[in-house]
C-alpha cells in the first residue's frame, strides 16, 4: 500500500517548495500536546506550532470539542444580512482585550486577507472623509502576506520577486534605532500629509528573520505617525496571543493603534479565520446613505461559525491562568539556552521576546532566507525528528505553550549537537 508521502507526490503542490529537489514529505496522521505522529508511529516535536499558529498544542480536547458540537448545530451562514452568535460572541469577548479603543470586528479566512482588509479600510476612510491620502508606509524587511496589498506593503524579496512590477509603491523605513530615530521621525513629519496608513509587525518582524526592535524607539515613531494623523495598523498576526510576553505586543508601548491584524493563534491552529479591528472613528467613516462609502471587500467564508468556535474555545484557553503561567515557563527556558548558544564559535545575533528565541548561524554567504545552510538544517532536524523550519541560516524556536521542559531540551540538544557538527 502506498505511503502518504507518495500518494502526496503524485498530486500535491505545497507552499514555499522546490518541487523538484525538496525531500518526499512526512506523512503525519495525528497530533497530541506538542507532538506530531507519522504513519510510522514516530513522534516529531513540533518546534514552530506549525507556522506559528498552534498556541495550545494539537488536539486540544476543548477546542476538538467546541468545533464538533458547533458543526452539528450551524456549520456555516453567510454573513451579509444575516449573523450568528459565536461570531457576536466573539468580537465582544475580543474587542475590550485588544490594545487601544477597538470597536467593530471585520471577519476574513487568514493573515493575508486581514491585512488586505485594513489596507483598504485606511485608503477608503480617507477617501470617504474627503481628503484622500495615496501613500502607505512599512518597515524594510517587512513581511505582510502573500496576496498584492500585503505583497506591496512587504519587502521585496524572494516572496514577491517574481511580481514586483505588479505591486504599488510604499515608502519603507528601517527599524528604528537610536542612531536614526531622529531622522526617521523627521521624514514623517515633512511626508505625513500624504501618508494613509503606517503597517508594522510590532517588535518583531517574523518571516523578515525574526527580527527584534525596541520598544521605546518604536513608541517614538508611532507618535510622529499620529501627530500626523497617518492610521497605525498593528500586524498582530504572528505577535498577538501572548508570543512577545504581553498578551498583544502593542501592549508594549503606549501609543495605540487604529487597527489590529489577528490570525494564526486565534484559533489555537485548528480552522482558518482573520480579524481585522477598527476604532469607532474608521467605522464611523463608512457610515453614509452614500452606497458607494460601503467597505466592498467580503469572504464567502466570512465569520464561519466552526471557525468561531474555534477561536472562542481558544480564548477560553488562552485566558487561563495557566496559560501565562506556561509562557513564562517557556521564555525562562530559552533565556536558560541562549547562555549556551553564546558559548557557541558560529552562533551570532542572539535575541529573545517572549517565547521566541532567534539567533544566526554563522556562514560564508550572505545572511537572510536564500543561505543555502538552510537546506541543510532542514535534512539534519528532520532526521533528529524536531520540526523547525529555518528563514536561511536564521535558525528560531516558536513552539506551542504547552511544550515541555522535557521536550525543549530535546529541541535544545538537537540545536547544539547541529552546531558542534557544522564546526
Amino acid at each position: 500500500m502506498d505511503t502518504l508521502s507518495a500518494r502526496d507526490q503524485r498530486v500535491i503542490w505545497h507552499p514555499y517548495t522546490q518541487m523538484e529537489t525538496a525531500p518526499a514529505p512526512i506523512g503525519m496522521v495525528r497530533g497530541e500536546g506538542a507532538l506530531l505522529f507519522d504513519e510510522e508511529g514516530q513522534e516529531y516535536i513540533d518546534a514552530t506550532s506549525s507556522w506559528w499558529v498552534n498556541i495550545h498544542g494539537h488536539a486540544h480536547p476543548h477546542i476538538a470539542n467546541k468545533i464538533a458540537e458547533q458543526a452539528k448545530l450551524l456549520p456555516h451562514c453567510i454573513f451579509a444580512g444575516y449573523t450568528h452568535a459565536p461570531a457576536v460572541e466573539l468580537a465582544e469577548r475580543m474587542l475590550p482585550i485588544l490594545p487601544g479603543q477597538q470597536d467593530r470586528v471585520f471577519y476574513s479566512d487568514n493573515g493575508s486577507t486581514a491585512v488586505e482588509v485594513a489596507l483598504k479600510m485606511a485608503i477608503q476612510y480617507f477617501e470617504n472623509t474627503g481628503a484622500p491620502r495615496k501613500k502607505l508606509l512599512a518597515f524594510e524587511g517587512a513581511y505582510h502576506g502573500d496576496t498584492f496589498g500585503a505583497m506591496s506593503v512587504s519587502a521585496r524579496s524572494v516572496f514577491t520577486r517574481a511580481f514586483d512590477q505588479y505591486l504599488f509603491d510604499v515608502i519603507f523605513l528601517p527599524l528604528p534605532t537610536a542612531e536614526n530615530i531622529n531622522t526617521l521621525v523627521a521624514q514623517v513629519q515633512d511626508t505625513g500629509s500624504d501618508m494613509a496608513a503606517f503597517i508594522f509587525e510590532p517588535l518583531l518582524l517574523g518571516s523578515g528573520g525574526m527580527l527584534m526592535y525596541e520598544a521605546g524607539l518604536f513608541d517614538q515613531l508611532l507618535q510622529a505617525c499620529k501627530a500626523q494623523g497617518i492610521l497605525l495598523i498593528a500586524d498582530e498576526i504572528l505577535t498577538g496571543f501572548g508570543r512577545t510576553g504581553k498578551n498583544f505586543a502593542m501592549e508594549n508601548v503606549p501609543t495605540a493603534p487604529d487597527m489590529v491584524c489577528l490570525s494564526k493563534g486565534l484559533t489555537g491552529g485548528n480552522m482558518a479565520l482573520g480579524i481585522t479591528t477598527c476604532t469607532k472613528a474608521i467605522f464611523d467613516a463608512f457610515l453614509s446613505q452614500d452606497k458607494l462609502k460601503t467597505l466592498f471587500h467580503g469572504h464567502s467564508f466570512t465569520a464561519n461559525p466552526i471557525a468561531c468556535a474555534a477561536a472562542l474555545a481558544s480564548l477560553d484557553i488562552f485566558l487561563d491562568p495557566a496559560c501565562a503561567a506556561n509562557r513564562a515557563r517557556v521564555a525562562a527556558k530559552h533565556a536558560a539556552f541562549a547562555q549556551v548558544l553564546r558559548r557557541q564559535a558560529n552562533v551570532k545575533n542572539i535575541r529573545q521576546t517572549g517565547t521566541i528565541i532567534a539567533f544566526e548561524i554563522t556562514t560564508t554567504n550572505v545572511d537572510g532566507y536564500t543561505n543555502n545552510l538552510a537546506d541543510h538544517l532542514h535534512r539534519f532536524f528532520r532526521a533528529k525528528r524536531v520540526m523547525l523550519r529555518p528563514l536561511g541560516n536564521t535558525l528560531y524556536i516558536l513552539a506551542p505553550y504547552v511544550i515541555t521542559d522535557e521536550q525543549l531540551e530535546r529541541v535544545y540538544t538537537a540545536i547544539v549537537e547541529c552546531l558542534e557538527g557544522l564546526q
